[in-house]
């Protein structure tokens, strides 16, 4: 076990290099420019269009998929929203001080800008499959809109996307929701393993249709409900908050001193972790929501992406910034504690039972982003199978959850960090190389 974490450390350490920060970074940014502020611009409007968004806006659109755009959104919210925002912003404070912060809200900021491009490439280049079920994604649009010659980039996606998933998307939320109920409430792994597996079987029995309607209700509350509670603590500490935005982006660009029982941290790892887990947190780059949006009852790809792009707002720049601004306001961070009990430390501190509200939050979240990932793991199953691989990729992963709850945390987390990665470079490379398609339907949408 020591040689295969300190192998997988040193392949992290080389994925998760300059190279790769400066190309997800930087394709966020070319895409943002390209695309003249576009996202930015329009917050209000995609908040516009996904209200509307809750209906097909036509008969028609029944038949151009099969979730609403407000449910692909909630599909690949459930995704996104999960221990990331809990113990992944409390990681990455842990490691690379407050200003770890400040890179995730850039990476959240260029981000939008990528999500947007998944998301019309995904309902641009989607497919039907044999059983009649709208199929896309960077594997689909890698496919469709690079041609033959790049087959092997999009076989090379859905090998990636398919494995990290049983990390990020499943054991890392298995182990973080085992952990924090065994550390709260006493109740053992095994019991936590039990029910977890049949709760999510039930779910996926009923395909991409149920995954989302249990999405579209449960992502709205468990999102709301735990910004509700972070609002709480900022309204309580709003005298400190300046303080807190200083302390952040100072710590960003000079590195953080050690002190409690915190280590210090230089410049370099407020990046890395940063920019680490801010994309393990939004995805961003990842490829993975445009799998979900690309299912969405629409016939607009730059609709879908504009609908898309809330998702890196919602997760990272508003109940990540919570969770993060109330383990620096609440001074928490200098403790040497880490992950999701830091964040829970950092609530008992103002809010009586804190600890109690941030397991069961956490609890949810994870248990959603189990439900999202299965959905996007079998898409790319079934891209290098065929449909019959739906059935044994299920299996297998109900099958990983008690495995994951019983595996050792810290190994998990690199495991899905490194796979974040692999998955990452040819989503990114699609991305960059499509960008004129992008670039000209979004100036026709615009233009009509």
């Amino acid at each position: 076990m020591e040689f295969l974490t300190s192998t997988v450390q040193t392949l992290n350490g080389i994925v998760w290099g300059p190279l790769m920060l400066t190309l997800i970074l930087g394709t966020g940014f070319y895409l943002m420019v390209g695309l003249k502020l576009y996202p930015v611009r329009n917050i209000a409007n995609a908040f516009r269009l996904l209200l509307r968004g809750r209906h097909p806006e036509d008969t028609h659109d029944e038949d151009r998929g099969q979730i609403t755009p407000f449910n692909a959104l909630m599909t690949s919210l459930s995704a996104t929203i999960g221990t990331g925002n809990i113990a992944g912003v409390a990681t990455a404070i842990t490691i690379g001080g407050p200003g770890a912060l400040f890179w995730m809200w850039c990476t959240a900021l260029v981000g939008m800008a990528t999500k947007y491009a998944e998301a019309v490439c995904a309902v641009h280049y989607r497919e039907v499959d044999e059983d009649g079920n709208y199929c896309g994604g960077p594997m689909y649009y890698i496919k469709n809109g690079l041609g033959e010659k790049w087959k092997w980039l999009a076989v090379a996606f859905a090998f990636f996307a398919a494995i990290a998933g049983f990390g990020m998307g499943n054991t890392v939320q298995a182990n973080s929701v085992a952990d924090v109920m065994e550390s709260t409430f006493s109740i053992s792994p095994t019991i936590t393993s039990v029910v977890m597996v049949v709760l999510v079987g039930l779910v996926l029995l009923g395909g991409v249709k149920r995954i989302a309607s249990v999405a579209g209700f449960l992502v709205p509350i468990m999102a709301v409900s735990y910004i509700l509670l972070g609002l709480v603590i900022l309204v309580l500490n709003i005298a400190d908050i300046p303080a807190a935005i200083a302390l952040i982006v100072e710590s960003a660009f000079t590195g953080t001193a050690a002190q409690g029982g915190f280590a210090g941290a230089g410049i370099m790892l407020a990046i890395q972790f940063g920019v680490a887990r801010g994309v393990f947190s939004n995805e961003a780059g990842l490829g993975s929501a445009p799998i979900a949006h690309a299912a969405a009852q629409t016939d607009n790809p730059v609709k879908q992406g504009t609908i898309a792009m809330l998702g890196t707002f919602i997760d990272t720049l508003i109940v990540c910034s919570i969770t993060g601004l109330a383990i620096v306001l609440t001074g928490m961070w200098t403790t040497g504690e880490g992950g999701a009990s830091l964040t829970a430390a950092a609530f008992s501190a103002v809010i009586p039972k804190g600890d109690v509200l941030v397991s069961v939050s956490l609890c949810f979240f994870a248990f959603t982003t189990i439900l999202g990932w299965s959905y996007y793991g079998e898409r790319c199953a079934v891209y290098l199978f065929g449909t019959g691989a739906l059935v044994p990729f299920r299996v297998l992963w109900v099958a990983a959850i008690p495995l994951g709850a019983m595996a050792q945390l810290n190994f998990i987390w690199l495991l899905a960090d490194t796979l974040n990665a692999l998955m990452a470079l040819p989503n990114l490379m699609a991305l960059l190389l499509l960008s004129p398609i992008i670039f000209k339907l979004t100036k026709e949408a615009r233009s009509q």
